[in-house]
């Protein structure tokens, strides 16, 4: 794929050639990340897939998926809509040009570190197995520098008026560096291991209410952003309500937050705290559906586009799975239905339907409007991108699907005692019901891969073409 601003013939006022570095990567780590994940997800239909090599082990490759797939892809998707939708909207270029480089560079450095370092098993071995404090820190460096790159943009801008998705990306680009930098506290005793500050419930209650916001701003804050330029964009109309996003905005950073408690029920956390976050949930559904329907309303009296627009049925099934997952996270955030749901598959179902359904799908309509829009080129093949969203969706919703019924029959069976009070079932009898779903599973996630090639091949072609000016030139000489 091709960077060099000369051959793609960037806009030389404001800095394209970041956006489309990041853009690129967004798209190459999204296709590693994905493979990682439907190998392990393999590794749990047949475990013999680990090859008695603890490099490849489940416990060493899942932390390495979320890190390739949450912070390499999504954060590079982040990366490139914000520093892009920031530009544009603020008619100034970038601040700090040189410092805006060395977010692109830092942030690969960052996720080559944890591609070598995870399945070393060089890890704070915590929930998601954070990184070294040495990386940790290149971390914190990196996501000042994106600060300072960003609002040093906006404080130079030339209208006066701040963008809407400009306060979703500033929020998320804050609280991000305070989860990340309160959670990873920590005492190095040599170049490989460090001890957390925290103890014992303490130590769990700081990782979810802090680390919680991983997917309140990042997965959830930092891709309203992306939504509410980009869909828009797409449409040609400008946002449904004004004040609703206004009120989505609000509300969402005023209360993300305290809903990581939700995670711990039935844990040694004291019970009121476990019930703060059961109700910060359950309020934030509100929220989350009023964006929701800001997002599809836009659509209003245009709705014939979806059947001509691939990169809109990106847009609004991605919000389509923000609904579904922002209803599902405060039901199970219910201390009653999560007795059924936690430490099942039906958690990593959700986490799914947010991650894949939501996020990979915004970012990847995000980048089909954006990297036309920045090389000055036609799409290659609008077919294939509706190809991609087809087999997309199907995966997606086989993935699902099938971790939502393994899920709840592992809650089941669980939970299912006799009247002497033996469980009913054995861990492999529940395992063994749970297989099919997981080969089902496996399935979806291969198809999910296959759209990121698909995609990857889509715009490297796209790339390659003329740009539109030329082919003008072209036809108005023929």
């Amino acid at each position: 794929m091709v960077t060099d601003a000369k051959t793609v013939g960037y806009n030389t006022h404001y800095n394209d050639k970041l956006v489309m570095q990041f853009s690129i990567m967004t798209i190459v780590w999204g296709i590693v990340g994905m493979l990682v994940g439907v190998f392990i997800a393999a590794q749990l239909a047949w475990p013999a897939l680990n090859f008695d090599t603890s490099w490849l082990t489940f416990s060493r490759l899942r932390p390495l998926h979320t890190n390739a797939v949450i912070f390499a892809f999504g954060g590079s998707a982040l990366f490139a809509t914000s520093y892009h939708v920031v530009q544009r909207t603020s008619r100034v270029p970038l601040r700090f040009p040189k410092l805006a480089a060395f977010t692109f560079w830092g942030w690969q450095t960052v996720i080559v570190l944890a591609a070598i370092t995870l399945p070393m098993g060089i890890t704070q071995s915590k929930e998601y197995a954070e990184l070294e404090w040495p990386i940790d820190i290149l971390i914190a460096v990196v996501w000042i520098s994106y600060a300072i790159v960003f609002f040093g943009t906006l404080a130079q801008r030339k209208i006066k008026h701040i963008f809407v998705a400009n306060w979703f990306y500033a929020a998320f680009i804050l609280t991000v560096a305070v989860l990340h930098i309160v959670n990873n506290l920590a005492i190095p005793v040599s170049l490989t291991k460090s001890y957390i500050i925290y103890s014992g419930a303490v130590d769990a209650m700081v990782q979810w209410w802090y680390g919680h916001n991983a997917v309140g701003f990042l997965l959830t804050a930092g891709f309203l952003g992306m939504m509410y330029y980009f869909v828009p964009k797409q449409t040609g109309k400008p946002v449904y309500s004004y004040r609703l996003s206004i009120v989505h905005f609000w509300a969402l950073i005023s209360l993300y937050m305290w809903a990581g408690p939700h995670h711990l029920h039935y844990t040694a956390l004291p019970n009121w705290v476990q019930s703060l976050g059961m109700v910060m949930s359950l309020i934030l559904l509100a929220p989350s559906w009023g964006g929701m329907i800001n997002g599809m309303m836009t659509l209003s009296g245009s709705w014939n586009k979806l059947t001509e627009d691939p990169i809109l049925k990106f847009m609004i099934c991605a919000l389509s799975f923000y609904g579904m997952s922002t209803f599902e996270g405060p039901m199970m955030a219910i201390k009653s239905v999560n007795a059924l749901s936690h430490y099942t598959d039906w958690t990593i179902g959700h986490v799914h339907s947010g991650a894949l359904g939501w996020v990979s799908f915004i970012s990847i309509g995000s980048l089909y409007c954006l990297i036309p829009l920045i090389s000055g080129k036609k799409i290659y093949s609008v077919k294939l991108i509706n190809i991609h969203f087809w087999v997309s969706t199907i995966g997606v919703v086989l993935y699902i699907a099938a971790m939502w019924v393994s899920g709840i029959t592992q809650g089941l069976m669980w939970r299912a005692v006799e009247d002497d009070g033996t469980l009913t079932y054995s861990f492999v009898e529940a395992l063994k019901a749970s297989f099919p779903y997981y080969v089902i599973r496996w399935i979806g996630g291969v198809m999910n891969v296959a759209g990121m090639f698909i995609m990857a091949y889509n715009i490297r072609m796209t790339l390659k073409q003329p740009k539109r000016e030329e082919l003008g030139q072209v036809a108005t000489a023929g």
